[in-house]
């Protein structure tokens, strides 16, 4: 695929399979499967300090007209990892539609955080994205996700078709998170009651941790983001140890730099042994 575009509609099946254990010192890349366009690459600066920091990498521009990804993430027990994105996700103009799968396992005292770069659905995109999030018990785990509507200055703005992702977060095998988030502007006016209201982009983020004292976060986090200017800001407890922050706002690196903040004074997890968090 390299820098350019498929000239003709031909379904790319493409697989990511991660899977990280840890030691008694440090986190580390056990396994590691990709399929072409993706590449992993190890950012870690301190080999012997958590997190593993990786960053998913692409060849390819952006998602494509009838992509299929397919990515599985496994941590081992006590495993750190901090996945990061390379840029801003396009995905591109479509006939038809692209999907994408993420699978993500946390064993027992694992952390777990992924933050990517907002998304940028262009004109006439159609995707569908399926989260899935399997913890097990003492996990701290970070997600978020940010959409944007569209090449703003190129005229585009909720021009796309579909954009729909699904996340689910399960601990001990027990649903406890279903986030659905879809948006389809062409039948549902962004700007409604209950819809976006006149902003332009939404993130969101969710944080799992047991033992922490949601409330105080809440007033924490609520703090953090006061000073921002232009934005909405909403923070649930969720049924258990976690919360979820919903932002609405005007640009994208605003909201990408709201989700960072949020992520740096996010409380760690201290396990048996000493472990950093993510």
């Amino acid at each position: 695929i390299g820098k350019c575009r498929r000239t003709n509609i031909t379904k790319m099946k493409s697989a990511v399979h991660i899977q990280v254990a840890a030691n008694t010192k440090s986190s580390y890349l056990k396994k590691s499967y990709v399929e072409t366009p993706f590449k992993v690459a190890n950012i870690t600066e301190d080999k012997e300090n958590h997190p593993l920091q990786l960053v998913l990498m692409s060849s390819s521009p952006g998602i494509l007209d009838t992509d299929d990804y397919e990515l599985k993430i496994k941590l081992e027990q006590d495993a750190a990892l901090h996945l990061h994105s390379q840029a801003y996700q396009r995905i591109f103009k479509m006939k038809q539609q692209a999907t994408q799968q993420l699978h993500v396992s946390l064993g027992h005292g694992s952390s777990f955080t992924y933050l990517p770069h907002p998304t940028v659905p262009h004109e006439d995109s159609s995707f569908t994205s399926r989260n899935h999030f399997y913890l097990a018990n003492s996990c701290r785990f970070v997600y978020g996700e940010i959409l944007t509507c569209g090449r703003k200055l190129n005229g585009e703005q909720f021009s796309f078709t579909k954009f729909h992702s699904i996340t689910h977060l399960y601990i001990n095998d027990k649903l406890v998170v279903k986030e659905n988030l879809l948006m389809m502007p062409a039948l549902v006016n962004v700007d409604a009651l209950g819809q976006l209201e006149g902003y332009t982009h939404q993130a969101s983020l969710l944080y799992w941790q047991e033992n922490i004292n949601i409330a105080d976060l809440q007033q924490q986090l609520i703090k953090l983001l006061s000073p921002e200017k232009n934005i909405e800001v909403g923070i649930s407890a969720l049924n258990g140890s976690g919360i979820i922050i919903r932002l609405l706002g005007l640009g994208a690196e605003q909201l990408y730099r709201c989700l960072l903040n949020v992520n740096a004074h996010l409380p760690v997890q201290i396990f048996k042994k000493q472990v950093h968090g993510c």
